[in-house]
């Protein structure tokens, strides 16, 4: 299958500052990817890139087979982490020029978007929450039928109904071939509807895998109360002490680590999910512990 998106050795300086280092990243065509990493890791700057919308210190870039700017952005639908458009223009105003600067006939599809979203198109853009400008978004983002959507931190701001009419959609153009990239902080959504995913942090790549792979750390997140101190055994790290006991992270087997508890005088336990920053901590631990399995990118 041929790839959507091949970036290769990208970095992009600010002065003496880098917003991406020497990164590479594949993503094939069908795909639905998402691109994971906290605030300020470089997702915003990689996808500026990519679009042309940002000059790049060193490395390559194409995109459905193209390196021209413009023909990147014809078959591209890009939605940015922030909603920003003429305050005075009505909705419907905004949807039209964006339709126009694609010299499209986009009115059918951003109808039909509109409903969707529950879009009022009379209202003018100043008047909007962040979840209605975010749905503004979508629809242009959506509505000239792209070969390749790519949504920056797209559900901040909508609600959960929303948010659920927005997956739904973006599986319905991924079931008719379109590549999805999702860049997001927000590790349950992208571990529900994504495929594949890259982790990005302070500006480089970190690990990229199938979700079901990245998600199946066996990092667990343990608070125990009635105790002030914890057997020295393997697999625990990053001890720390509460009001009510300790708290530490833990990759070794429960069963092993709930049995020792047992012995112990401990009124409660509490076993969690990690969560996404702690799973990149973990992966960052073991890249600088020798990248022993090929799917840390340099």
């Amino acid at each position: 299958m041929p790839n959507a998106i091949e970036i290769r050795n990208l970095t992009k300086n600010y002065g003496r500052h880098r917003g991406v280092n020497n990164i590479s990243l594949t993503v094939e065509e069908g795909d639905m990817f998402g691109f994971l990493g906290p605030n300020g890791a470089g997702k915003s700057t990689s996808i500026r890139c990519l679009l042309g919308l940002l000059h790049f210190s060193e490395g390559e870039i194409e995109v459905l087979g193209h390196t021209d700017k413009m023909q990147i952005l014809q078959d591209t639908g890009y939605m940015p982490s922030e909603a920003m458009f003429y305050p005075s223009m009505r909705v419907g105003e905004v949807i039209r020029l964006a339709a126009k600067a694609r010299k499209t006939d986009c009115s059918k599809e951003a109808v039909k978007l509109c409903e969707r979203l529950k879009v009022d198109t009379g209202k003018r853009i100043a008047e909007l929450s962040l979840g209605n400008r975010k749905k503004v978004s979508i629809v242009c983002a959506m509505q000239h039928n792209p070969r390749l959507l790519i949504m920056d931190e797209p559900t901040s701001g909508l609600d959960p109904l929303m948010q659920e009419v927005f997956f739904s959609l973006l599986e319905e153009r991924n079931k008719q071939g379109v590549t999805c990239f999702l860049s997001s902080h927000v590790l349950p959504e992208v571990r529900q509807f994504c495929k594949h995913a890259g982790i990005i942090r302070d500006g480089e790549i970190i690990r990229v895998d199938t979700v079901e792979n990245l998600t199946k750390s066996n990092l667990r997140k343990i608070k125990v109360k009635g105790l002030t101190t914890i057997p020295r055994m393997e697999g625990i790290n990053n001890i720390g002490t509460t009001a009510e006991g300790i708290s530490f992270s833990y990759t070794g087997e429960i069963k092993f680590l709930l049995t020792t508890l047992g012995q112990l005088p401990v009124s409660d336990v509490l076993v969690e999910e990690p969560s996404l920053e702690e799973i990149f901590m973990h992966f960052y631990e073991e890249d600088k512990g020798g990248k022993e399995d090929g799917t840390v990118l340099a």
